[in-house]
């Protein structure tokens, strides 16, 4: 704790912060879709993952609470490191102002509303704040029918659509923020910014793609 107040001291200390917590969440990211993905191989398999999960109640709580101070953590680094390039320059630019992407320009709005998406997420599905009876749905095995709760969940319009579009808003921040995390890990250079950019974007659709195909599908009649 000592090193982590050390580091938020200095610019250069949250930029660290800023990177290393985005990209754990950007595997954790990777890790959920290929988990929810299971959906497309049947009820048995994806009741039986989640079975799993849940077997050791410690460790998985122990993680989620872990992500959500990874998460809330790179949120502060960020609004923190926002604040002081405003400071550092309070007049805008007259002239010759950098280019700068759209997913560059809204990458604070985007994480803030991604955000918020997570929320409401974790009360949707995990605890069960907005569909109680999620919480109480079983397969013959007696497991929690996560499966049947995605199907459930997502056959409802609206959340389906709010889904699409946290994770646009969530691919968009991705496809700047993972090239960008390794420029402030020192690991970016010059001659391979294009491939670290070309990787961030097509890692940004691949996710997008992956995770949107699940409610899509659901509402299509695909899986049911």
């Amino acid at each position: 704790m000592n090193l982590i107040s050390r580091a938020y001291r200095s610019s250069l200390g949250k930029k660290y912060i800023m990177a290393i917590t985005g990209f754990l969440l950007f595997l954790f990211v990777i890790v959920h879709m290929l988990g929810n993905l299971q959906v497309y191989i049947g009820r048995d398999a994806m009741n039986a993952y989640a079975a799993l999960l849940k077997s050791k109640p410690a460790l998985l709580w122990t993680a989620r609470v872990s992500l959500f101070i990874i998460a809330v953590t790179h949120i502060i680094s960020a609004l923190q490191l926002a604040a002081e390039n405003r400071n550092a320059r309070p007049q805008p630019y007259a002239e010759g102002k950098p280019i700068a992407t759209f997913a560059s320009r809204t990458i604070l709005v985007s994480g803030l509303i991604v955000f918020a998406f997570i929320v409401y997420h974790l009360m949707h599905f995990t605890l069960g704040v907005t569909n109680p009876e999620f919480l109480d749905l079983r397969d013959p095995l007696g497991h929690h029918d996560v499966y049947g709760m995605t199907v459930e969940g997502f056959s409802n319009g609206w959340v389906s659509a709010f889904y699409i579009i946290s994770m646009g808003l969530l691919c968009l921040h991705l496809s700047h923020g993972v090239s960008s995390l390794f420029q402030s890990l020192g690991i970016r250079r010059k001659s391979t910014v294009a491939a670290f950019n070309r990787f961030a974007q097509i890692s940004a659709g691949v996710i997008f793609i992956g995770n949107c195909s699940i409610p899509i599908s659901i509402l299509a009649g695909v899986v049911k």
